[in-house]
């Protein structure tokens, strides 16, 4: 057994090895975690081939093992591009949507090539020196499907770091071994490759190489394993174009500047040297990547060229460029808490930054944006934040940045209970309110610094300044969106004018049945077709009715008192039968809500009704009951279609948007109405083709007002 043939077996063992412990170790398999067993496991497959065929001895035994293992290598193309498509996106759905056809046209073309021309893909040449070996030389099938490999490697390593860069903070510290172990993998296999493409074939002996890269590549998966534990992030990558990609750049580099050294090496030192230094090279390049993707190590360059050179820790003009940038391109509070956190932890290198702002109404925190992930459903459904009370003397003690670790006065106790750190020598934790003129909107927390580095007197002016940088543009969005939803209003009043008019027609028809009844009351089949007629009228009288009733944006509340969960179990029992829809309930016994018993029930019966719709036929509904402190929860989750990002944020809730095709896009603006009279919540998270979930926070008493 020679040392390649060693490092293949010892590559499939790490790949074999891994592809189990994934399906073993992982709480929940998601799509993207049956991709990833599913290429290691033709990796390993591909590695074992390659040993089998490194240790044969006659040439048969070697074309065989190596046309097979190729191959295993074509397959790999499809699942591991799907798999880059599908690790720590929240959006991958859309994008097989779109890309389907294409996919599937990119994955099947090099499998069918390599089957095709399974036998004749390269021939092998022996070696005249002592050494002995074996050359593979590709023919114009071997060239044509190792340059489709080629190109599906870039591709595999262009969604992957499309990943990385949507990934700010701790989302990053999370990926960034398993990304960048993949991508060890599959720049190795872009640098064999290149070299059949050079020199039309290469020495078997070069397979060491990627056995070799297999290796390194799942000990820095185990290594971000153990640090986060493959943990499920919801990443929306932008949708740059191919300009921007540094995978091009530097793939296209490497071919160039491999391409012109080959060409010098075979006029000096042959191609054998030249190989082994564009080996050194490759390694190389890794480690520089390695390097430049650690956030201490690019603290330590800024932190030397600060000292050494005598410039500011921080562009001052870059910065604020990047804020305004930020800032001016949020359509809605959402969207500008995600930018101004992304741009806090990358300017400021604090891994956990997250945004809260302040619910004036019920005088609480509530969490908009963060860079710590996607957090679990029990904290979701329980939150212990809402016992945190905004209230005017906290927001008025919070006028500058605070250090919540050096302060130890009283009234910062709750802002550190809202502020998570995630590293114990993360340094201290930082407050910055979001102000703007004498009123407070939110807060943001910076925690798990790089290093754990302080933050100097400059740095802290500079957060004070991006503060209330922010706090404006939150005012700003709130009033728009004041004077967005009184345009609304002015465009129901409209609508329902154009429902008054429904109504006049309707009744113009009963009034004409009216004034032909006598004259042909004796006539049988008129008499059918009259009542006929009248009922489809009344039938669409009531149903206008009941829309246009639907729209009013004050509701009148009647208060009694009752349990929620009564409520609940009648609009199970009233949806129960009329679908084949597997209900599971989790209630918990609950104290007696002060609310308004009919308008509740309208709110359950459409959240139900909707799920049901989302489910189909064989469904799955889960609702969940519970309580803590003053408020009481509601869980309505399925394992429906879903929604997109885009249409929860900028459509769910707002009056006459709907993915149904006879649905009017009422429901969930009535319900939000009907939630928000009472002071309570509604939110939402879904997921295309996983589902959605939506949460109802009520406070137990309400005061009529």
């Amino acid at each position: 057994m020679s040392l390649n043939s060693l490092l293949a077996y010892s590559g499939a063992l790490f790949g074999g090895g891994l592809a189990v412990g994934a399906l073993v170790f992982k709480s929940r398999a998601t799509l993207a975690t049956w991709l990833f067993a599913a290429g290691m496991l033709l990796l390993a497959a591909e590695s074992v081939c390659e040993g089998i065929g490194l240790d044969a001895g006659a040439p048969q035994g070697v074309i065989y093992w190596h046309s097979t293992a190729l191959l295993m290598k074509s397959c790999l193309v499809g699942v591991w591009f799907c798999f880059s498509i599908t690790y720590s996106r929240g959006n991958y759905g859309e994008f097989f949507r779109k890309w389907r056809f294409l996919i599937l046209a990119g994955s099947s073309l090099p499998v069918m090539l390599a089957f095709w021309f399974h036998e004749g893909l390269f021939q092998l040449r022996g070696y005249d020196e002592p050494d002995g070996g074996w050359w593979l030389s590709f023919g114009s099938a071997g060239k044509t499907l190792n340059g489709l490999l080629l190109i599906g490697g870039v591709l595999i390593l262009m969604n992957l770091e499309r990943t990385f860069r949507a990934a700010v903070g701790t989302a990053r510290w999370h990926i960034k071994f398993p990304v960048l172990g993949v991508a060890v993998i599959f720049g190795a296999s872009v640098y064999t490759r290149s070299q059949v493409l050079l020199f039309s074939g290469h020495d078997i002996s070069l397979i060491g190489i990627e056995s070799g890269a297999l290796i390194l590549g799942c000990i820095l998966i185990v290594r971000g394993y153990f640090r986060s534990g493959f943990k499920d992030l919801d990443l929306y990558p932008s949708r740059a174009v191919l300009q921007t990609s540094l995978t091009v750049l530097l793939v296209g580099g490497y071919l160039l500047a491999v391409g012109a050294l080959a060409q010098i090496a075979g006029r000096l030192g042959g191609v054998g040297s030249f190989r082994f230094g564009a080996l050194i090279a490759l390694i190389g390049v890794v480690s520089l990547a390695v390097v430049l993707l650690s956030d201490r190590a690019r603290q330590k360059v800024q932190q030397f060229v600060s000292r050494n050179f005598k410039r500011p820790q921080h562009d001052f003009r870059r910065v604020w460029a990047q804020l305004t940038e930020a800032t001016t391109g949020a359509r809605d509070e959402l969207s500008l808490c995600k930018a101004a956190s992304t741009l806090l932890s990358e300017t400021f290198g604090a891994l956990s930054v997250s945004i809260w702002l302040v619910d004036e109404q019920n005088g609480i925190f509530l969490p908009e944006a963060s860079t710590l992930g996607r957090t679990s459903e029990t904290d979701q459904a329980r939150p212990d934040w809402l016992s945190i009370r905004a209230n005017p003397a906290l927001l008025d003690r919070l006028r500058r940045s605070v250090d919540l670790d050096a302060v130890k006065e009283e009234w910062v106790k709750p802002l550190s209970s809202l502020c998570s750190a995630k590293f114990r020598k993360g340094g201290h934790r930082i407050c910055l309110p979001l102000r703007t003129h004498d009123n407070c909107l939110g807060v943001a927390f910076l925690a798990d610094r790089v290093n754990g580095a302080p933050y100097s007197a400059e740095e802290l002016n500079l957060l004070d300044c991006i503060g209330d940088q922010i706090g404006a543009t939150l005012l700003g969005l709130r009033l728009t969106a004041e004077i967005m939803a009184r345009k609304e209003l002015a465009a129901l009043q409209q609508v329902t004018t154009f429902f008054v008019h429904d109504l006049k027609n309707a009744a113009s028809t009963l009034s004409l049945m009216l004034t032909n009844l006598p004259v042909h009351f004796a006539d049988p089949a008129f008499r059918e077709d009259a009542i006929r007629g009248i009922r489809s009228t009344v039938d669409r009288i009531n149903q206008l009715v009941s829309r246009a009733g639907s729209l009013r944006p004050q509701r009148d509340l009647a208060f009694t008192q009752f349990d929620l969960n009564s409520i609940v179990i009648e609009s199970i029992r009233n949806l129960n039968g009329s679908r084949d829809i597997q209900w599971v309930r989790k209630l918990e016994p609950l104290p007696t809500v002060t609310a308004d018993k009919e308008q509740l029930q309208s709110v359950i019966d459409n959240l139900l009704l909707n799920a049901c719709d989302a489910t189909g036929d064989g469904g799955r509904v889960v609702v969940e009951t519970g309580y803590q402190d003053d408020w009481a929860s509601l869980v309505v989750a399925d394992n429906g279609c879903g929604m997109s990002a885009r249409f929860v944020g900028e459509s769910l809730f707002r009056p006459f948007q709907t993915t149904k095709k006879k649905g009017l896009g009422i429901g969930m603006f009535q319900s939000k109405i009907i939630v928000e009279a009472h002071h309570g919540r509604m939110s939402v998270t879904s997921e295309p083709g996983v589902g959605t979930t939506f949460r109802v926070l009520l406070p137990l008493k309400v005061c009529p007002q």
